[in-house]
């Protein structure tokens, strides 16, 4: 069972990640990872005037950050317990059996 995790914020994703591996070791599930995979960055830059300063911009940025965790393995009982696990707002979780 391969999971991918991806959230904005680094300290809430990093909670999420403890939350899901400690859930799968209680099931005494073998857990690989995380895995730390590269942060996407995304740059927008806004003009701050309209008419005059038109040269004047404002830089904005969004950072996803992304973990992934394999579990090998795993029993009924593992994947029961990982659905019906209560992760932070914000989190986005996707879940693949290999």
């Amino acid at each position: 069972m391969r999971i991918k995790i991806r959230a904005y914020d680094n300290k809430i994703i990093d909670a999420a990640t403890k939350t899901i591996i400690d859930t799968a070791e209680r099931n005494n599930a073998k857990v690989v990872g995380p895995v730390p995979l590269p942060t996407e960055k995304s740059i927008y830059s806004v003009n701050r005037s309209t008419f005059v300063h038109k040269t004047a911009s404002e830089q904005f940025e969004v950072r996803v950050h992304k973990r992934l965790i394999d579990i090998v393995n795993p029993n009924p009982k593992t994947i029961d317990a990982l659905m019906n696990l209560n992760l932070p707002s914000g989190v986005d979780v996707e879940i693949k059996m290999i």
